[in-house]
C-alpha cells in the first residue's frame, strides 16, 4: 500500500478551511500534516477545538493552528495544499507555494478563476499581479474540466457559479441555447455563504430572504465563462440569501433554439454527466432541494421544457448543492484527488447507509 498524501490546509478558521479539515480527517489516502490560519489572522496558536468544538472528540481536537508562512508550510513537504484564504491572501501564498515546494496548490479563493486578468479590479477590488498563472491554472470543476490530472495549481469553481454552470454548461455544448437571447440565474444560498464573520444582518433574528449585488456578482463572469457562453451572450445573475445555514438552489431559464424539443435536454444532461459520481440527474420535472443534498458533494438537476413558448422553447433548469461542499471544499477535495492521482470521489461518498439515505434524492 502507497503512503498517504500529505496535505495542509490554510485558513482554518473559517467555514470552507473547517470544512476542508473534517473532510480530509475521513479520506483513507490523506495524511493531515499541518493547519495554518490565513496571514495575518488571529487563529494562529489556537486548538482546532476551539475554533470548533466538533473536532474534540477526534484526534485533531489538539492539533494547533499555525502562522502561516510559506518557510513553515514548506518544511511539512506536503503534496497538497488547499488554500480556503481571502483571494489576496491566495494571491501572494500560491505563487511562492508554487516555486518553494512541489506540493499542488488547491486554492478555494477567486484569485485565479478568471482568464481575463483586467476583470479583477471591477469585480474583486484588486490588480492581479499574475496574469501567467491565469492561463496556467486549471478551472476547478471537475465534470467540466480535462486540466485538473497533473495540474500544480487549481482554482476551485465558485459556489453559485458550481450550481449555476453544471445546469446551463451541458445545454451550451450541444448547441441548443438560443445564441441572442439572455441567460438568466436566480439562485439562493444559505448565509454560510456569507462566511464566518460578525456581522449583524447575518445573525438570526435579522436575517430574511434578499437579494443582493444583483447584476454585479463578481460569479456572473465565472459562471460565463465557464458555461461556455459566448462574450456577445448576456447573462443575468441575481443572488439572495436565506435564513438557512447551507445549501444552494440555483434557478436557471434559457431561450433554446427553435427545434428543440424536451428529449434534447434529457439527452443533453444524461450525455454529459454518465459515469460522473457527483451530479444526479434527476430527470424532467423531478426538483432538487437542499435537504436532499445538504452535507454532501452531490449537485443534483431537474428541469421542464415549456410546451407552449411558441416559436422560441423555453427551459427552466434547478440545480442544488451544499456551498460549503461541492460548492467550496468538497470540491477542492475532489479537484486533489484527480490532481494527486486518486479515485476523484476518495473520502467524499457517504460512509454509512443513513448518510446515503440523508444525501440521497427521492
Amino acid at each position: 500500500m502507497s503512503s498517504p498524501k500529505r496535505v495542509v490546509v490554510v485558513g482554518a478558521s473559517g467555514y470552507t478551511g473547517l470544512e476542508a479539515i473534517e473532510l480530509l480527517s475521513r479520506h483513507p489516502s490523506v495524511e493531515l500534516v499541518g493547519v495554518f490560519g490565513s496571514t495575518g489572522g488571529s487563529s494562529a496558536g489556537q486548538r482546532l477545538r476551539d475554533l470548533a468544538p466538533r473536532f474534540a472528540a477526534t484526534g485533531l481536537g489538539e492539533m494547533i493552528v499555525g502562522e502561516a508562512t510559506v518557510e513553515r508550510i514548506a518544511e511539512l513537504d506536503p503534496h497538497a495544499v488547499i488554500l480556503a484564504t481571502p483571494h489576496e491572501a491566495s494571491l501572494d501564498l500560491a505563487p511562492a507555494l508554487l516555486d518553494r515546494t512541489g506540493a499542488v496548490v488547491i486554492d478555494i479563493s477567486g484569485a485565479f478563476r478568471l482568464r481575463d486578468s483586467s476583470l479583477y479590479p471591477k469585480h474583486y477590488g484588486f490588480e492581479h499581479t499574475r496574469p501567467d498563472l491565469l492561463r496556467g491554472a486549471a478551472f476547478g470543476i471537475p465534470e467540466l474540466s480535462d486540466r485538473i490530472g497533473g495540474s500544480r495549481l487549481v482554482a476551485v469553481a465558485g459556489c453559485y457559479a458550481t450550481a449555476s454552470m453544471l445546469a446551463i454548461a451541458p445545454l451550451v455544448d450541444c448547441g441548443l441555447v438560443h445564441p441572442h437571447r439572455p441567460v438568466i440565474v436566480d439562485a439562493v444560498s444559505g448565509v454560510s455563504g456569507a462566511g464566518r464573520k460578525a456581522v449583524l444582518e447575518h445573525t438570526f433574528s435579522e436575517l430574511s430572504l434578499k437579494p443582493y449585488k444583483v447584476l454585479s456578482h463578481r460569479h456572473a463572469p465565472e459562471i460565463a465563462q465557464g458555461a461556455g457562453l459566448s462574450p456577445s451572450q448576456k447573462l443575468l445573475f441575481t443572488p439572495s440569501v436565506a435564513p438557512f445555514d447551507r445549501g444552494i438552489v440555483a434557478t436557471v431559464h434559457v431561450d433554446l433554439i427553435g427545434d428543440a424539443v424536451a428529449e434534447d435536454l434529457r439527452e443533453a444532461f444524461e450525455r454529459a454527466y454518465e459515469g460522473q459520481p457527483f451530479v444526479r440527474v434527476l430527470g424532467e420535472n423531478v426538483w432538487p432541494s437542499v435537504g436532499a443534498v445538504v452535507r454532501t458533494n452531490f449537485c443534483d438537476i431537474g428541469w421542464c421544457f415549456d410546451e407552449e413558448a411558441g416559436e422560441t422553447p423555453h427551459a427552466v433548469i434547478i440545480s442544488a448543492l451544499d456551498n460549503l461542499t461541492k460548492g467550496a471544499s468538497g470540491q477542492a477535495i475532489q479537484c486533489m484527488n484527480i490532481a494527486l492521482g486518486l479515485d476523484q470521489a476518495e473520502g467524499l461518498l457517504p460512509s454509512s447507509p443513513r448518510q446515503q439515505l440523508i444525501g440521497g434524492a427521492s
